[in-house]
């Protein structure tokens, strides 16, 4: 049983409540506690050593990591951070400064994104280091953007460039929160989604969540040059749809919006690439179109325990 067919058995019997709007199943709950003006998101992640770092990462890099990959959730349905509690688990023979300069990496982004941190847990792990981060933030009332809301045509985008992200980027990427708040804010933006697992996992998530399908244009894909210079096993195109850590939104738009979407995003962040990778179709799953026609796609991105 892989991390997705446990997280389905696992969601079926889970209590719910009067608060919450959107529980398992998107990239953050979120929790309605009655004020008129904004909603409530709720995320929790974690990291560990072995599986998200290795033991030779330079320790700020780890706390960065640790509260960016939430980060990256708020961002992905358009909102912004409050506050976050970090729970630490360390072996009993463990370094205090290495643990502070952990915090130096984790206290520095918290400040750049305004987010408090405001206490947390610690606990002893045999063996390993892991970091499990609970972030709290907020969303403007019915602005929270959903993995549910793709439509038959919608154009689809993603930020930046995919693939080759253990080159380094995956410990150093920047949570796209103000990008999705200047998306929400001057575009219907239907469906959105970050990309942690890579591209060909992700986007299924959202393609499942809409009962919809999508239509992928090879050559439109952005490849990154780390995935050009150092894809081994796979080709620098798998790379970008299944290495995973890009950390970059994918979103859906109708496909009227789409030029002028374009052209504003070139004014507003003009160092940052965006890309339309292909479309949203009726039926289900995932075909690439190149020169020589369309065939579907197979490949998944990461899947822990598969």
């Amino acid at each position: 049983m892989n991390e997705f067919e446990l997280i389905a058995r696992l969601a079926k019997s889970l209590p719910a409540n009067k608060n919450v709007v959107t529980g398992a199943g998107d990239d953050c709950a979120v929790l309605d506690f009655g004020l008129s003006e904004k909603l409530f998101l709720f995320k929790t992640d974690a990291v560990v050593e072995g599986i998200h770092f290795t033991t030779d990462t330079p320790p700020e890099k780890i706390g960065r990591k640790a509260l960016a990959r939430p980060l990256s959730d708020i961002a992905a349905m358009a909102g912004t951070p409050v506050a976050a509690l970090v729970t630490l688990g360390l072996p009993e023979k463990f370094e205090p400064e290495f643990v502070a300069k952990i915090y130096d990496g984790l206290n520095a982004l918290a400040e750049k994104t305004g987010t408090a941190i405001a206490g947390g847990e610690t606990t002893t792990n045999p063996g390993r280091i892991f970091i499990s981060i609970a972030l709290l933030g907020t969303v403007a009332r019915g602005k929270q953007i959903l993995r549910s809301g793709a439509k038959a045509g919608d154009a689809i985008f993603v930020t930046g460039e995919l693939g080759g992200s253990l080159a380094g980027r995956h410990l150093e990427f920047e949570p796209r929160l103000e990008e999705a708040r200047w998306l929400t804010e001057h575009f219907p933006i239907h469906a959105m989604i970050d990309l942690s697992d890579g591209l060909a996992g992700d986007l299924r998530h959202v393609l499942n969540a809409s009962g919809a399908g999508a239509e992928l244009l090879k050559d439109a894909i952005p490849v990154s040059r780390a995935a050009k210079l150092r894809a081994q096993k796979k080709t620098p195109f798998a790379a970008a749809l299944t290495d995973g850590e890009d950390f970059e939104l994918l979103f859906t738009v109708a496909s009227g919006d789409a030029v002028k979407l374009l052209d504003a995003w070139k004014k507003q962040f003009p160092k940052l690439k965006l890309s339309c990778i292909g479309k949203i179709v009726a039926g289900g799953g995932i075909t690439i179109r190149d020169k020589t026609g369309a065939q579907k796609l197979n490949a998944h991105g990461y899947v822990h325990f598969a």
